[in-house]
């Protein structure tokens, strides 16, 4: 099972957009995919249909906190091949409680690895922070997958995740490789648009994925019916770009050919 954490501590980048859309392209492909929310407000879980308030004894946070097996909070989604650990809002106390748990950063690597041979990928949305659910995420990750949307202050913020990429290098998952850098928010109309991927190509050179995800009203929409954007309009120009990234992730996983970056050094 290859493990990709959708990080960036900057809130609206589009995390949840790409964690919900690219394991459902996934899926939609015959991938087996478990998605993990790790995310205290549970938009990801809305996403995919399922209704937080029901969402209770079993959940992410009975994971980290309370040792249930992961197989208990797995819930499986309405499309095939689709899992997800939900979230549950109790995972905004989680930073606290685990600060005194040994080993806490590596809680949910241990949870994973318990249902490894049941998935191809595993796509864990990780909150807008560094905190510790956060390390837990790139702990048990093999790559990190870094949106950045195409506005102002793009790059603001994100020089503290590459350190943080690498301060988990150097002292908890040496394996750890950026995937690349997805461009989300995307208006061809804009030179602002343009400006900001000539600004991120530059600041990482070699690191930014082929494909580009646009500003597009489809996808904006799809989270209120509880539809990744496959299945809300499998036509639109979102839904294209997101199976065109569940593409550029397979032939990554396929010919082990992942992004070295700066985080590396």
């Amino acid at each position: 099972m290859k493990i990709i954490a959708v990080a960036n501590q900057k809130g609206g980048v589009g995390k949840t957009t790409t964690a919900v859309n690219v394991s459902a392209c996934l899926a939609e492909k015959g991938v087996k995919t478990l998605v993990v929310d790790s995310d205290p407000q549970g938009n990801t879980t809305s996403g995919l249909g399922i209704d937080k308030a029901a969402v209770s004894e079993h959940s992410l946070y009975d994971v980290l906190i309370n040792k249930v097996d992961i197989k208990n909070a797995i819930i499986h989604t309405k499309w095939d091949n689709l899992d997800i650990c939900p979230s549950h809002i109790q995972l905004s106390g989680a930073e606290i409680e685990l600060v005194s748990v040994e080993d806490r950063e590596f809680q949910l690597k241990k949870a994973l690895a318990g249902v490894a041979s049941r998935y191809d990928f595993a796509v864990i949305d990780c909150p807008p922070s560094l905190g510790i659910i956060t390390l837990n995420a790139l702990a048990a990750a093999d790559t990190v997958l870094i949106p950045i949307q195409c506005e102002y202050y793009a790059l603001e913020g994100l020089s503290q995740l590459m350190s943080t990429i690498k301060n988990v290098r150097r002292s908890i998952n040496p394996s750890l490789e950026i995937e690349g850098a997805l461009l989300t928010m995307f208006d061809s109309r804009t030179n602002l648009s343009m400006e900001v991927v000539e600004e991120v190509k530059k600041a990482l050179p070699k690191k930014v994925c082929s494909t580009i995800i646009p500003r597009n009203v489809r996808l904006s929409e799809a989270p209120s019916f509880g539809e990744p954007i496959v299945v809300y309009d499998k036509n639109s120009r979102g839904a294209m770009c997101y199976r065109a990234l569940a593409e550029e992730l397979l032939d990554n996983y396929k010919n082990n050919n992942l992004i070295r970056g700066e985080a590396n050094g």
